[in-house]
């Protein structure tokens, strides 16, 4: 509580930040509760309520964690801060391959405002084609508009809507960089995510009989309960301790003579993260496998036709021609990829590992560059003890960097499934398990971490103690 006092009351400026930062979560929250002019609010409640628990459910509600929004994404902020997320990741990965954007990255101040005016720019890009197709689909599949409100006028009122709603969320993660505390982005998608946390909580307790034994087949019993609870402490001590874990490489400054004084000649540590890309990679394997269900759900639905025998249809399997078999085979194949990118199986969690590993060496090949840091260290003076400065710095520093990338990788793949190994474990709702491991609480971890670390700069920049210190 001192601390606590002396955060809030004792240092004037953080006290000035932290009410900035809350004084636009509250902003930020208040419009998600404000639906866009078309929506029937009965249609659309019916709808929420059902469609976690079905594929494009689980999809969506993938996609708004990520974008700090929420399942029915038809509110004037429904589509988040995802476009200017996904905007910002596409300029990131052009900058190592395009020279002249690469040449801005390496000008300084001006190159990253006006690499940050594109970013903008494509930001908007992305708003409508989002928002077209997801007020296209509010209007079509899933019926959930009022029948007068079906018009094209209207169609272009709710993209404007939503396009605007997202440039605003974009203005108020640079005014929380700006004015608040942490990083505004980032706190954005965290205040998103433990905003779902309360109806999570009350649709457990709904689902919890308070005995040792369930007493029906969709309950829970209240030992399982306490397995989750204990489960999800063991989650989040593993992944604060993955998230800061360092591999320190030894480092030995070169001495040097002036006068009759001696200089340099000390050891340091070259701290590299064993989680060096952080959470990107299971952004990218996550969005990477909604287009794998869509095609396959598209594809199973036009060849309903195609499925014979004990699928409806008339006929039999045996009295097939050639192409007949052919085309039950594909027909079968697309329905079983379909249902199994749906229920997120065997098959879909084999290729969420795969991707997982694929994009934590390719992100951390963007942001690492061993040549540059071997570079660094033998401009200031220093070198790791063994291996001459140069290139056989660079293949070492490349070397271990891929042993731990490979650890961070298998730690990456391990929260990325846990939501799906407890859900059939304990026959769980999908949305209860995303909290006790997955994107959504390395998200929020991190953002914490950072957010402290934050505070704590401005604690012993005024000689207080900081928030994890022992004294």
């Amino acid at each position: 509580m001192g601390k606590l006092y002396t955060i809030l009351f004792k240092i004037p400026e953080l006290q000035r930040k932290i009410l900035m930062t809350a004084m636009f979560l509250a902003i930020y929250r208040i419009g998600f509760y404000i639906p866009l002019p078309v929506v029937d609010q009965t249609k659309f409640d019916s709808w929420v309520k059902t469609a976690s628990d079905t594929g494009i459910g689980k999809i969506l509600g993938t996609v708004s964690m990520f974008g700090g929004t929420q399942i029915g994404m038809s509110t004037i902020f429904g589509l988040g801060i995802m476009p200017y997320i996904s905007a910002s990741i596409i300029f990131q990965l052009l900058g190592s391959v395009v020279p002249a954007l690469e040449a801005l990255t390496k000008e300084g101040e001006s190159g990253r405002k006006k690499i940050n005016e594109y970013t903008r720019y494509a930001t908007v890009v992305l708003c409508v084609i989002q928002s077209a197709l997801w007020v296209q689909y509010m209007m079509g599949s899933l019926n959930i508009v009022h029948d007068d409100m079906r018009t094209m006028g209207n169609a272009f009122v709710c993209v404007m809507i939503m396009t605007a709603g997202t440039i605003f969320l974009m203005w108020v993660g640079e005014q929380i960089d700006e004015y608040g505390i942490g990083n505004g982005i980032s706190i954005l998608i965290m205040a998103g995510i433990l905003a779902r946390l309360p109806d999570t909580l009350f649709k457990l307790l709904q689902d919890t009989s308070f005995r040792l034994t369930p007493v029906a087949p969709k309950h829970h019993g209240i030992m399982t309960i306490v397995v989750l609870s204990l489960l999800f402490v063991a989650v989040v001590v593993g992944v604060i301790a993955m998230t800061e874990s360092q591999r320190r490489i030894p480092t030995q400054s070169a001495k040097h003579v002036r006068g009759r004084r001696v200089f340099g000649g000390t050891r340091q540590y070259l701290p590299l993260k064993v989680n060096q890309a952080g959470v990107m990679p299971i952004i990218f394997a996550s969005s990477l496998l909604m287009f794998p269900y869509f095609v396959l759900n598209a594809l199973s639905q036009a060849t309903q036709t195609w499925l014979v025998g004990n699928k409806g249809i008339s006929g039999s399997v045996e009295s097939l021609s050639f192409f007949g078999y052919v085309k039950y085979g594909l027909a079968s194949f697309f329905e079983a990829g379909s249902d199994a990118f749906r229920s997120h199986g065997y098959v879909y969690t084999l290729f969420y590992v795969l991707l997982i590993y694929f994009f934590c060496y390719f992100w951390t090949a963007i942001t690492f560059n061993p040549k540059d840091m071997a570079e660094n260290l033998k401009d200031y003076g220093s070198f790791i003890p063994g291996y001459r400065p140069g290139k056989r710095t660079a293949d070492y520093l490349e070397k271990v960097m891929l042993r731990i990338t490979y650890v961070g990788a298998a730690f990456l793949s391990l929260v990325a499934v846990i939501p799906s190994i407890v859900s059939e474990a304990f026959k769980v709702d999908y949305a209860v398990a995303q909290f006790l491991g997955g994107t959504g609480l390395l998200i929020v971890i991190s953002v914490c971490l950072d957010l402290v670390q934050k505070i704590d700069s401005h604690l012993i920049m005024r000689n207080y103690s900081g928030l994890v210190s022992k004294r």
